[in-house]
């Protein structure tokens, strides 16, 4: 069965795609290798296209050795901002993130109270590793917690296009925007069904 889709679908895809091992194995062992992977399979499909934000795009030629990407690599992947000056967002979501920041750092602060109640009855060095844990699980899963992460939803929300990515927090807030958002894990599947049904 075909994807039902729009003349040009869009998608808009995250670095994650191509750094984290347990997605970029699907394309290739090696960041550089899953994106000239991910490159092989778009460019038989002329149906979609392919956008990452500039900071994102930056963030990915960290890890990937620019010398073995392939030339054609430019006019498959779009490199896009989004219009930051042109879009509005509705006033619930700075609410929003402001009661789930509040409860983060109440979640801090009770990881932080209990590490002090600890201390001197466990080994220093795995009192403040649990600690750094938990803290981290605490205030960074399922929040933005970059300007990139910004930058993927809203260029995903002013293109309509479907957002890949691996990040929770980005998924999380993408659905508060009406954001589509496809698992990683199902995204070379996702483009194999273009081919297949060709």
């Amino acid at each position: 069965m075909k994807p039902v889709i729009t003349p040009q679908d869009r998608l808009v895809l995250d670095t994650s795609l191509f750094v984290n091992p347990e997605v970029r194995n699907d394309f290739g062992k090696t960041p550089t290798e899953a994106l000239s992977g991910f490159l092989e399979l778009a460019e038989q499909i002329p149906s979609l296209e392919f956008y990452m934000p500039s900071s994102i795009f930056s963030e990915l030629m960290n890890f990937v050795k620019e010398e073995e990407i392939p030339g054609r690599f430019m006019a498959i992947l779009n490199q896009k901002s989004p219009s930051k000056h042109e879009m509005t967002c509705p006033a619930y979501l700075l609410y929003e993130l402001i009661e789930d920041m509040r409860d983060r750092v109440n979640k801090g602060l009770r990881i932080a109270e209990k590490a002090v109640r600890s201390a001197g009855k466990e080994d220093d060095r795995e009192l403040i590793k649990g600690m750094r844990k938990n803290y981290r699980d605490a205030l960074r899963e399922g929040i933005l917690d970059s300007k990139e992460d910004v930058d993927l939803i809203l260029l995903a929300k002013e293109l309509n296009a479907l957002l890949v990515t691996v990040d929770h927090g980005a998924i999380k807030w993408a659905e508060k925007l009406g954001v589509r958002w496809l698992l990683p894990k199902k995204f070379k599947d996702y483009l194999l069904s273009f081919i297949d049904d060709k």
